[in-house]
């Protein structure tokens, strides 16, 4: 470390479409298989950093998850005599040398030395796109294959959904809706919101003579942070509601149950479909990047 020489810590916001990626996570070693850290870390050479910049990744996404807002930290070491790079340079920095057209960084703030952009997230937004009225795959618009998952079903029961999610709201042990291979000291974890609602600006990608038969379904959820493939568990016993499977007072059952080897629970609704939306921090991140619950505004 040259004398003089001041590190300089980021939080950066990031973007991309996970179709082309296994996984957020860098992956190391000889495999073929690659995400988007890597990509991330590549540009970053380009900084000419004293130090090796490395990503602390907010929320880990698996293979084929997108992300409209993920979040990281990373330090950079600029050589002796040269001052940090602003936010608005960094950021300009890391988008001209990124190498793969489905991934793009947003904004970065500085932020002190001892931030950590996992730890400090005060709260974290999924959303799961559906579509109903596709028959077969051939039906959906090439546009949005790889972005919601397409059911037969010609119709779905939102009222079923929405009562059926209340019995997910608050604390509660979700170990019913937690994967196998999770890291998580404890299944506790608190739902603020699960939401179930048409899609307000349907799609763009619909011909008008496909847009009587296609409709499109947003479900959200928001918890400071979740279990391993909870929300894709939870989204896909919501959809089994919708559909006539479960009646709502069974979620119920099922979380108290927690069991996740159970016939429904275990079903994990496809990758494609599920967006990380938005990560939020106490003082850092734009409200039109990051847009919050109206409880959670006047904690800004």
């Amino acid at each position: 470390m040259g004398a003089g020489s001041v590190r300089a810590r980021y939080l950066v916001y990031f973007q991309y479409l996970g179709t082309d990626f296994n996984g957020v996570a860098a992956v190391r070693g000889a495999q073929h298989a690659i995400g988007v850290q890597n990509y991330l870390e590549e540009a970053a050479k380009r900084l000419n950093s004293v130090v090796p910049v490395k990503f602390t990744i907010s929320s880990r996404t698996d293979a084929g998850v997108h992300a409209l807002s993920n979040a990281a930290h990373l330090d950079v070491q600029r050589r002796s005599g040269r001052p940090p790079f602003s936010p608005e340079v960094l950021t300009q920095a890391l988008n001209t040398h990124l190498r793969h057209p489905a991934i793009r960084v947003l904004q970065a703030f500085r932020v002190p030395s001892h931030f950590h952009a996992r730890h400090a997230a005060t709260s974290r937004t999924y959303l799961y796109r559906l579509a109903t009225g596709c028959r077969s795959p051939h039906q959906l618009p090439v546009f949005e294959r790889n972005r919601c998952w397409a059911l037969r079903a010609d119709c779905l029961d939102v009222a079923a959904m929405r009562e059926a999610a209340q019995h997910l709201l608050g604390t509660h042990d979700f170990r019913a809706f937690q994967s196998a291979g999770s890291l998580a000291t404890s299944p506790v974890r608190t739902l603020r919101r699960a939401s179930v609602s048409p899609d307000p600006a349907s799609s763009p990608f619909v011909l008008p003579e496909e847009s009587r038969r296609l409709q499109f379904w947003s479900l959200e959820f928001e918890s400071q942070s979740f279990l391993y493939r909870q929300v894709r568990r939870m989204t896909s016993v919501l959809v089994a509601v919708g559909l006539g499977a479960l009646m709502p007072a069974q979620v119920k059952v099922i979380l108290e149950s927690q069991d996740p080897l159970g016939r429904h629970q275990s079903h994990v609704a496809p990758a494609h479909g599920l967006f990380l939306k938005a990560v939020l921090y106490e003082g850092f991140g734009p409200a039109s990047m990051c847009p919050q619950s109206p409880q959670h505004r006047g904690h800004r």
